[in-house]
């Protein structure tokens, strides 16, 4: 069973930058894939970026050139590192994890506003 802990949420003016991190405790050796979706009110949840265990990243085009993924394997964490935030960028932010099964976090907001 793997556990995700989500944290670094909050408010920022647009044109800010926030850092999201997810912590993986548990069977973390079974996980191939980790990565960001976001869900804004109304909307469906969506991939932000992903990070396989071989390196491979993703990036949805939304956010390209203004998110970074990166993983410490050393603290089992993955950071979402956000630059250039938009007022588009709001949402509650979750961190997924895939080992065979499917592991969610509870959630982190992030809020875009002046």
């Amino acid at each position: 069973q793997v556990q995700l802990v989500e944290s670094g949420g909050g408010l920022v003016q647009p044109g800010g930058s926030l850092r999201l991190s997810c912590a993986a405790s548990g069977s973390n050796s079974r996980i191939v894939y980790m990565a960001w979706y976001r869900q804004a009110p109304g909307k469906q949840r969506e991939l932000v970026a992903g990070i396989a265990g071989n390196g491979n990243i993703y990036y949805a085009d939304s956010v390209k050139g203004r998110f970074t993924i990166s993983r410490d394997n050393a603290k089992n964490t993955v950071y979402l590192q956000m630059n250039s935030l938009k007022p588009e960028d709001t949402a509650v932010y979750y961190c997924n994890a895939q080992y065979g099964g499917s592991k969610w976090g509870q959630g982190t907001q992030v809020t875009v506003s002046s």
